[in-house]
């Protein structure tokens, strides 16, 4: 009775965590747009012009200035500045030799900035972004509420049943309750303000990095900044790819956290290995209660997550943002099985295989780093 009660408890406080996240998605969702934003955005030179992003940000109602962050020549970035040149500005940052290149690029980037642009908006290159992005992450910098703000990706997986799989673990991670004081950001949709970028001094905090986004909570945790997720940004992302790309993509976002605080690593591989560790007694020992236990909290879950689905996401984003819940309907022990594997090969290696580069870790610095190909 006490393993029952257990396995209870641990699925009660699983599906209590998700009501949560959908409770506090906010209805009201107020945005502001300051003079002074600068939207900046990292690239790959073989960049095919990003149609469907440059069109969502053109429907943003906040007047910001976009800065497009190239390594080298990338002959779309070019041809977009020469067709919007009055609100795209183009930097080349070169090749980096001692950081991520993406990292390398942002500060580029950050070395571009003017003495009015008091707000800085970070986005990814693959992101499908609402039209309410950029103005719900800077109402909390606005209002004083915080001086990071966040959201978080959405997988928005393509037809099969590996990308549903990592679609249903990313899941797991996005509708996690987000306190403010346990915030760590994300470099697809994120924006702070200019006196806390100063603050944390973010070109050094950035310097001989590969992960933005870690490095930049980091710094703002020790600086004691207050940062904040927006709940309802959580913001679409197409994920495809075959089996290996797919697995890679796991564990690479579990080796950024793993080099840069094995920490934060041991307490998410600890909860999940302890999911998995109940659900294998569930499945062999636990019989048909344990089992209808986990199976109502699951369905529970995927009510509540289809739910902040509808509630955050365009119409044509749901359902391919759906496919991920047929596994915890159906599964719900492989996807924290699938989760727990990509925790244990994330520490398996120093290595991070990223944008065409091969990088070497230690503490999140990048030590060593080779082109492929």
């Amino acid at each position: 009775m006490m393993m029952i009660g257990l396995w209870a408890l641990l699925q009660a406080l699983t599906l209590i965590g998700v009501v949560n996240y959908r409770r506090n998605v906010p209805f009201d969702r107020r945005e502001q747009g300051p003079d002074g934003t600068v939207v900046i955005l990292s690239l790959r030179d073989d960049w095919d012009g990003g149609a469907d992003l440059i069109a969502r940000l053109k429907t943003q109602p906040v007047p910001f200035r976009l800065i497009l962050a190239t390594s080298g020549q990338c002959p779309a970035a070019t041809a977009l500045v020469a067709r919007e040149g009055n609100w795209v500005q183009l930097v080349s940052a070169g090749v980096a030799n001692d950081e991520g290149q993406k990292v390398h690029k942002l500060r580029a980037a950050l070395c571009a900035l003017r003495a009015d642009d008091r707000w800085l908006v970070f986005i990814d290159a693959d992101i499908a972004p609402p039209a309410r992005l950029v103005g719900r992450l800077l109402f909390p910098l606005v209002r004083g509420k915080a001086d990071i703000a966040t959201g978080y990706r959405l997988l928005l997986p393509a037809p099969g049943l590996m990308s549903s799989l990592v679609g249903a673990v990313e899941m797991q991670l996005a509708t996690l309750p987000r306190a403010a004081s346990a915030t760590m950001p994300w470099g697809g949709a994120m924006a702070l303000t200019r006196m806390a970028a100063d603050r944390i001094d973010l070109d050094a905090a950035l310097a001989g990095r590969l992960s933005d986004d870690m490095a930049i909570g980091l710094a703002g945790w020790r600086a004691k900044l207050r940062m904040r997720p927006v709940r309802d940004l959580l913001v679409a992302t197409p994920l495809e790819g075959g089996v290996p790309s797919l697995f890679g993509f796991g564990v690479r976002q579990y080796r950024h956290i793993a080099t840069n605080s094995i920490g934060m690593w041991a307490l998410a591989t600890g909860v999940v290995a302890l999911q998995s560790a109940l659900w294998l007694w569930a499945l062999i020992w636990g019989g048909w209660l344990a089992l209808a236990i986990g199976y109502v909290a699951a369905w529970g879950r995927g009510l509540a997550r289809a739910a902040i689905l509808n509630s955050v996401l365009e119409p044509d984003q749901v359902p391919a943002a759906q496919r991920s819940l047929w596994w915890d309907a159906i599964a719900p022990f492989a996807v924290v099985w699938a989760h727990l594997a990509v925790q244990i090969a994330a520490i398996t290696s120093r290595r991070i295989r990223w944008g065409g580069w091969d990088y070497w870790l230690k503490n999140g610095r990048v030590m060593r780093m080779e082109k492929l190909g």
